[in-house]
């Protein structure tokens, strides 16, 4: 099956993974500035943007990692935000060769024990879901992931609410009509959490401090055992920091490349389905 991707630029390969509230758009305030210092790749994962989901198994970071073959990524550093950031670990850890560094944005990750609150929240997604609300379902997720648990929809950009709702409600319409079917996403790699200290490329990781506690775990457990991992908290955001003005990672993403060259030198449940393997945004 044929992903939608698109590159451009010339220089170090860098690679730019979008959330599971998202797809490749949220990269468009970005793409015009990464490209002129970079061979940028950024693509729609299965289900999301301009690529179809079809039934039968498959692994994002396997596509991740065969789209850069067919663009002639030998290496890059990979972006990855929440879904796309438990899809670059995978990556990071299956070919290690293939990744200068790491940028992990409100990451997911495998096995986290999510707690009662956030499975709740899913199920209310859910019930949406199933009784064709997808306004209601859209919603919902703005408000636990955009807004996150301290503010309210008058705290944030209106723009940056209407471009999740978009991208967010093209997610639902690719993957309703496939509810039922028999495919289902693997893990390239198997016991992530328990192998992030295999990880060797320089890492940053990035969590919004208005971002849901569970996030913010994540981001912790990730800064303490992935070796030499920066750790840093953006202000004034949630789970979507490269979208909002107030929480532009473009600073710290420069800082991260600093650091590494430092380094170098020294269906029966849609909403369960989506969210299993990071846990979702």
């Amino acid at each position: 099956m044929k992903l939608h991707s698109e590159v451009a630029g010339a220089g170090a390969g860098l690679v730019l993974l979008h959330e599971g509230i998202c797809d490749s758009r949220m990269w468009d305030t970005q793409w015009e500035r990464f490209t002129r210092s970079y061979r940028v790749l950024r693509f729609d994962f299965r289900g999301y943007g301009n690529s179809p989901i079809e039934p039968g198994a498959y692994a994002s970071a396997r596509d991740a990692l065969d789209l850069m073959d067919r663009h002639g990524l030998d290496r890059a550093a990979i972006v990855g935000v929440s879904l796309g950031g438990r899809v670059a670990l995978e990556v990071a850890l299956a070919a290690p060769e293939r990744v200068s560094a790491l940028v992990l944005v409100g990451s997911g990750l495998p096995g986290h024990d999510w707690d009662e609150e956030m499975k709740a929240a899913w199920q209310e997604e859910e019930a949406a879901l199933r009784a064709g609300d997808v306004h209601r379902a859209v919603e919902f997720s703005l408000r636990t992931w955009v807004d996150g648990p301290r503010r309210g929809p008058e705290d944030v950009d209106a723009d940056v609410r209407a471009r999740v709702a978009e991208m967010q409600r093209r997610a639902y319409e690719l993957w309703l009509p496939v509810a039922d079917a028999e495919d289902e996403e693997e893990l390239l790699v198997e016991d992530v959490a328990g192998r992030l200290g295999e990880i060797d490329a320089p890492t940053l990781v990035l969590v919004g401090e208005e971002d849901v506690p569970d996030i913010q775990a994540i981001a912790d457990k990730l800064a303490r055992e992935i070796p030499g991992a920066r750790f840093e908290k953006i202000a004034n955001t949630a789970h979507v920091p490269s979208m909002e003005p107030t929480g532009s990672c473009s600073a710290s993403w420069k800082r991260s490349r600093e650091h590494g060259r430092s380094r170098r030198a020294g269906r029966a449940d849609l909403g369960a389905r989506r969210h299993a393997l990071d846990g979702r945004g």
